[in-house]
């Protein structure tokens, strides 16, 4: 059966695809401990499970494709209260996970051949998504600080994404550097995706939205927020975007006929999420494996990793190696049963990421000195 020249051209996801792997490994009786991915080992809030249970209770109908009214207002409320977010109900669009909204604001927001900015260390499926739908992504360089100088030198584009907290750097934006991205918005006329999906793990700093601003609007800023990190619900595919209403109506035109509105129960559970506050427990236990990990990778002469400021993931430049990361990551796989995601797959050979929020302590432990063990036969081999 022949191909359409969109799906013939287009490569699966490096990171679903490693993790797919190491699913079937582990199905086949392989002891694998897998990094490649941040799979948290916390269930979802208790806040969360009561308001399923009460759903479970209820009729489950249908609702609008942008989702039930009352939950895009509770929604509304929170990016108000939480990211000082001017938006109403009708800013709100509940989608089937962070991607799905993803690849909407696209489809509405750029048309075939346009330039959109991607800033790398990437999440890979900005890229993917841009080329399904025929984009032209510009892979540019994450940089220390967003100055005035460094946004003048962006070539011209349709849209600029940002990912902040950063996937897979922990990097947050300060305020300064916010307020000079939006007046470069207003300069340019480019139009902006920002991804905080993270915005509950931050260690150290604070969250600001690029969004909390009376013109956002104007400025057609569209903001993706997600459960899958912030309250560890990964399966539950819950996310939603808030955008200028004539956005949130274009993206619903897209959903609609492609999955409609988000299960109602999933709707009920990302609500409560939430309203339920700020995963303290969750976010120590992380603060504690971040530390753990960075001290066993202290005297290691070929690995510079710095302790990030948010996220789930740990960053590592392995350069020093002297070896092609991708060929890494296989003999650690190999030979060590630990899968790490070459940093290939983010635009950035030489680096690998690392999750560690999945499993018990012990075993983050014996997976970082595999790594370790791995990387110094190699080094001192070179």
């Amino acid at each position: 059966m022949d191909l359409s020249r969109r799906i013939a051209r287009s490569r699966p996801l490096a990171t679903a695809d490693l993790h797919g792997r190491v699913d079937a490994m582990k199905l086949r009786g392989e002891n694998v401990i897998d990094f490649s991915i941040a799979i948290s080992h916390f269930p979802a809030p208790p806040a969360v499970l009561d308001a399923v249970r009460d759903g479970l209770r209820q009729p489950s109908p249908y609702t609008a494709v942008a989702g039930d009214p009352q939950i895009r207002a509770r929604l509304a409320a929170k990016a108000t209260r939480d990211n000082r977010i001017p938006a109403t109900a009708a800013e709100i669009l509940i989608t089937n996970g962070a991607k799905q909204a993803l690849y909407q604001a696209l489809y509405a927001m750029a048309d075939p051949g346009d330039r959109v900015i991607i800033f790398k260390p990437h999440w890979p499926a900005y890229v993917a998504t841009c080329r399904l739908l025929e984009l032209e992504p510009v892979l540019l360089d994450l940089p220390e600080q967003f100055t005035d100088a460094v946004l003048d030198g962006l070539p011209p584009a349709r849209v600029l994404i940002i990912n902040k907290p950063h996937n897979p750097t922990g990097k947050l934006l300060n305020e300064a550097e916010l307020d000079r991205i939006a007046a470069w918005l207003r300069r340019t006329g480019t139009r902006a995706i920002v991804d905080e999906s993270y915005e509950k793990l931050i260690f150290d700093g604070a969250h600001l939205s690029l969004a909390a601003r009376a013109d956002w609007q104007a400025l057609g800023i569209v903001t993706l927020f997600s459960t899958s990190q912030s309250y560890a619900m990964m399966g539950w595919r819950a996310a939603f975007a808030v955008a200028p209403a004539h956005l949130v109506t274009a993206m619903e035109t897209v959903q609609g006929p492609i999955t409609a509105a988000a299960p109602m129960l999933m709707q009920q559970a990302m609500a409560a999420a939430f309203d339920s506050g700020a995963p303290e427990a969750m976010l120590a236990d992380y603060r504690q494996r971040r530390d753990l990990v960075i001290d066993l990778l202290r005297n290691v002469p070929w690995i510079r990793a710095h302790s990030p400021a948010s996220g789930p993931y740990l960053w590592m430049d392995v350069s020093r190696l002297g070896v092609d990361t991708v060929e890494f990551s296989e003999r650690l796989l190999s030979q060590s049963g630990v899968a790490v995601m070459a940093g290939d797959a983010l635009g950035a050979p030489g680096h690998i990421r690392i999750g560690y929020i999945c499993d018990d302590v012990d075993t983050l432990r014996r997976g970082v000195r595999a790594i370790i063990s791995c990387g110094n036969q190699l080094f001192q081999d070179a």
